[in-house]
């Protein structure tokens, strides 16, 4: 809640690429013209979505959905995600139009030239897809499309990421949840406090679910707390309610802001990331640490600076800003999605084993 009122979800731009998919199928095989469609969600259940501006035109047919992200303040909130569809042979294919980004860099969720939509997307577009198909044997093309994709691209960092000519379509759930600061700050506060009526000593924090994904596939850690970008809050919860200790688990792209103090590490308030590895380069000895200015992700920066002694200062420096941070036994874990634990600070071994 948030003065007084309970705040408003909404739907991804992933969600909403599915429904008008699925609306412009079901028109193309069915002839049907739908107002609303009904789509699964990754993260269970479904979703019914309005439809807009349905047409049918000779063998292609097309729909839409204005996206609303709740009260969430999203750039993308108001705008027309668009699929339009054709008949093939066989199987459903899924790209970019008009104000989709396309891929220029490494080190993104798709190749080099492929469309801004992500894996999550694309399996929640063919799935809603299929499910329009009915009796049909053949195959699809879907094109989505977002007419003011290009212009609302350059209110975000696709332009840095190497994402050229429009917006992504993303999600992982499906479902927008409203960011309210000190609501996210409360579960925080109340899933540690939880914790540690349960008996635990050390906090375990993630920002979010990759952290906990990893911390109980490769760490076998469970009850982990997501403290989303709110590093340093965290810490000081953990330290008011009696804690002895806490881990930190996290992939490089957020950790590696600690390196230079970052406790807050939410793209609005700093980012910072290639500018600390670059300084940690350099202190390294790496030649050549100011081609890490110019990366596009830390994932594509870790492949200049993994033979180096790059991680192993970047995590001193962690640990020494957890320890002015908090006066509680303080660790780190740091994590790449290609090759797993790349970084850990002095007392993180210590702190896993008592867990």
């Amino acid at each position: 809640m948030k003065s007084g009122r309970f705040l408003r979800t909404g739907f991804t731009t992933g969600s909403c690429a599915a429904a008008a998919a699925k609306a412009a199928v079901s028109a193309l095989v069915t002839g049907e013209i739908r107002k609303s469609v009904s789509i699964p969600l990754p993260s269970g259940g479904r979703a019914e979505i309005e439809i807009t501006d349905v047409k049918i035109t000779g063998d292609t047919a097309s729909a839409s959905v204005i996206k609303r992200s709740g009260d969430d303040p999203d750039v993308t909130d108001g705008i027309m995600i668009c699929a339009s569809v054709r008949k093939t042979a066989r199987g459903v294919t899924v790209d970019g139009g008009e104000g989709i980004g396309r891929v220029t860099r490494e080190g993104l969720d798709r190749a080099i030239g492929e469309a801004a939509i992500n894996s999550v997307p694309r399996r929640m577009i063919r799935e809603a897809a299929l499910e329009a198909f009915g009796g049909y044997d053949g195959g699809v093309e879907i094109i989505i499309s977002a007419p003011q994709g290009r212009e609302i691209a350059k209110k975000t960092f696709n332009p840095r990421l190497g994402i050229e000519g429009g917006i992504s379509i993303l999600g992982t759930s499906g479902i927008v949840e409203p960011m309210s600061e000190k609501g996210l700050l409360d579960t925080v506060f109340l899933e540690l406090k939880m914790r540690r009526a349960e008996g635990h000593e050390t906090a375990v924090l993630v920002p979010g679910n990759y952290g906990e994904e990893f911390a109980a596939r490769e760490l076998h850690i469970k009850n982990a707390v997501q403290c989303s970008n709110y590093i340093g809050d965290a810490l000081d919860y953990a330290q008011d309610l009696g804690f002895k200790s806490v881990l930190i688990i996290a992939h490089i792209g957020k950790l590696v802001k600690l390196g230079s103090g970052i406790m807050n590490t939410h793209s609005r308030c700093a980012d910072g990331r290639m500018e600390t590895l670059a300084l940690c380069a350099a202190l390294a000895g790496y030649k050549d640490f100011a081609k890490i200015l110019d990366c596009a992700t830390t994932d594509e920066a870790y492949e200049y600076i993994r033979d180096t002694k790059t991680i192993d200062i970047l995590m001193s420096r962690i640990d020494m800003y957890l320890k002015r941070r908090t006066e509680l036994k303080a660790g780190a874990v740091m994590f790449s999605n290609r090759y797993g634990v790349i970084g850990k600070t002095k007392d993180a071994d210590e702190i896993i084993k008592e867990i």
